[in-house]
């Protein structure tokens, strides 16, 4: 298998062994790729890309420019991805390496392994037992307001007590809506000013636990569906023995701040923390670019 288009999923080190006692490709037996092929070694000095052989109908340039506009398709080759990613880096350090990236054969796989060879050795050593983890804060939806009093006639006493108008005794009066409004202006500065406190706070005391943090833009409600606003949406990098403490703090957070929903998700490949000079790597053949992924898990 040397010639046709490789899709490179991520860089890991070399160890020596045989391929077949590779950590990451032993993790990935039975997981295939984007193209539902399998997953495969290919090393050189020192480091290992893993990879897999894609038809060219999709992933040569001009066809694969196209795709990537198809937003169902993209979503379900960055799913595949991923799931790669994550099943190699489960208990060993693997680079992700930027989604798409496509090379010529073997022989481009090692190009890129070559012209990027001090970069992916110095950030394997950077980031060996490491993993990520992404925590998201949203604004929790406060509680039902109960209707305003002498919005409407609920019995004759409490008629009689309500502020009326001359056309509409039931109604509220144009000075008590007013100060009703205001007053709930004020609740609501309240309680924004409420959730970014609070998001200051699980982000600063993760940070104090993590050996690196990223703070990505919040989410686009109409990209994730979720219609709560996001005010943190932040990667943690920590060490795997430490991981059981990290999540345990988070859930102690998400107890303190009720007017936060605190979701946390992992741990994955450290996807957040390996961007590179985007001079990493290019396979001059296919003129893909062959980086390390820059962005985050779940950003």
């Amino acid at each position: 298998m040397t010639e046709g288009l490789r899709y490179a999923y991520a860089v890991v080190r070399d160890t020596g062994a045989p391929e077949a006692a590779l950590d990451a490709l032993t993790a990935l037996e039975g997981v295939t790729g984007v193209a539902d092929e399998s997953v495969y070694a290919v090393r050189h000095l020192g480091l290992a890309v893993l990879a897999g052989a894609v038809p060219a109908e999709d992933y040569a340039e001009d066809p694969l420019r196209e795709r990537l506009e198809d937003m169902a398709w993209l979503e379900k080759m960055a799913r595949a991805h991923q799931r790669v990613v994550d099943t190699a880096g489960a208990e060993s350090c693997v680079l992700p390496v930027r989604l798409a990236t496509i090379c010529h054969g073997d022989e481009g796989l090692r190009r890129m392994l070559a012209t990027g060879r001090e970069r992916f050795t110095a950030a394997l050593d950077r980031l060996e037992d490491r993993v990520e983890w992404g925590v998201k804060a949203y604004a929790a939806q406060p509680a039902a307001e109960e209707p305003p009093a002498g919005t409407a006639n609920t019995g004759t006493a409490n008629a009689a007590d309500a502020p009326s108008t001359p056309n509409d005794p039931g109604a509220m009066s144009g000075r008590d809506y007013l100060r009703r409004r205001k007053a709930q202006r004020q609740a609501a500065e309240q309680r924004w000013g409420d959730t970014e406190e609070g998001a200051r706070l699980v982000h600063d005391t993760l940070g104090g636990l993590a050996e690196q943090s990223r703070l990505h833009p919040p989410q686009d409600p109409r990209l994730s569906g979720i219609s709560d606003r996001n005010v943190l949406n932040a990667a943690y990098l920590v060490r795997r023995e430490d991981s059981a403490d990290f999540a345990e703090r988070v859930g102690e957070l998400a107890g303190r701040t009720p007017a936060l929903r605190v979701e946390l998700t992992g741990p994955w490949a450290p996807y957040s923390f390996t961007a590179m000079d985007e001079s990493t790597a290019v396979d001059e053949t296919s003129g893909a670019t062959g980086e390390t992924e820059g962005a985050g898990a779940d950003g």
